[in-house]
């Protein structure tokens, strides 16, 4: 499992024609990552009304259990995008990041970048600046849909199209409808484009990797389903899942946590390592394995991750090892 700092384990769709469901975001318990949507789940005679209620809605400010607000606009193949990004980014303050779908090539992000450089230049430099004013907001983070057998084969040109990407996500319903194909329990069908996905992903350094739907979610064998999904996107290197629905957001930010025994490892490394730098060793072993440089790199970041998560209980893993010796 990746160990980035941005944490996307459960990233939860809310319709932003439902004002009900609106409502009902801001008091969920915590979630990594609300994506209020404008795309698939509002119909075309309620596209303007949910452009109004999420830009109201981001206009409250933010609530406590909201990690990352994102707003999924319109592809910008339909037309839609640049009058959904009018709108909502009027509330551009509490938004953080703008998930993009059906993006099939470089040159749909690239539009998206240059609407953001446009509205937002502060945020959205052509060029970093040579001092960054650590009191400015920061800028907006794109996700990118990959859902058609193009947009696979362009995943190299997609991956290094605009500085603000910040992941890829996984759409298996519209890559399986473009592959006339079926889904199945097993997602063997997706392999490959999960693996590719995945591996592009890590390759260009994009902190979030993000899986496909789960369409179960209700009862012991929605819950069952999704726990096996959640698993087996994890085994594959994703580090986040698509949510539906909030019963699904509790599973997946489990799933997707660090592991106790991960933590267990790690504190140890960083415990060791303290002590072997302490008499000058830059390489040690530990349970009979060679401990160097970017193995320490992994384990801080490890230990990092879990304090953000809040599963585990970093500081008393930490209190139980801090004697840990580097063998």
């Amino acid at each position: 499992m990746a160990t980035s700092s941005v944490l996307r384990r459960a990233l939860l769709y809310v319709p932003g024609s439902s004002q009900k469901m609106l409502e009902k975001s801001r008091i969920l318990p915590v979630v990594d990552c609300v994506a209020y949507d404008l795309e698939d789940s509002v119909t075309p005679p309620m596209k303007a009304a949910a452009r109004r209620n999420v830009k109201e809605i981001l206009g409250r400010g933010r609530v406590w259990g909201i990690r990352e607000q994102a707003v999924r606009v319109n592809s910008v193949e339909s037309g839609l995008a640049q009058e959904d990004l009018r709108v909502v980014l009027q509330a551009s303050g509490n938004i953080d990041t703008l998930v993009v779908p059906k993006v099939n090539s470089a040159s749909d992000l690239h539009f998206i970048t240059d609407i953001l450089r446009h509205t937002l230049p502060k945020r959205h430099p052509n060029t970093s600046p040579a001092t960054p004013n650590p009191a400015s907001a920061p800028p907006i983070r794109i996700l990118a849909l990959i859902e058609s057998a193009l947009a696979i084969t362009s995943l190299p040109a997609i991956c290094a199209a605009s500085p603000y990407l910040s992941g890829l996500i996984f759409a298996a319903e519209d890559f399986a409808l473009d592959l006339s194909i079926k889904r199945t329990p097993s997602l063997t069908e997706f392999l490959y484009a999960r693996s590719a996905i995945v591996t592009h992903a890590r390759a260009y350094a994009l902190p979030s990797v993000i899986d496909l739907v789960c369409t179960s979610y209700s009862g012991p064998s929605g819950a069952e389903i999704l726990e096996r999904e959640c698993a087996n996107g994890a085994g594959m290197g994703f580090n986040g899942k698509q949510c539906i629905h909030p019963l699904q957001v509790a599973v997946a930010q489990r799933v997707f946590a660090v592991s106790e025994e991960d933590v267990v490892w790690a504190v140890r490394v960083a415990a060791a390592d303290e002590k072997a730098g302490s008499a000058g060793r830059g390489s040690w072993a530990l349970d009979g394995k060679m401990i160097d440089r970017p193995v320490v790199g992994k384990a801080k970041a490890i230990v990092e991750r879990a304090k953000k998560e809040g599963v585990v209980d970093v500081e008393s893993v930490r209190e139980r090892w801090k004697g840990q010796e580097p063998e």
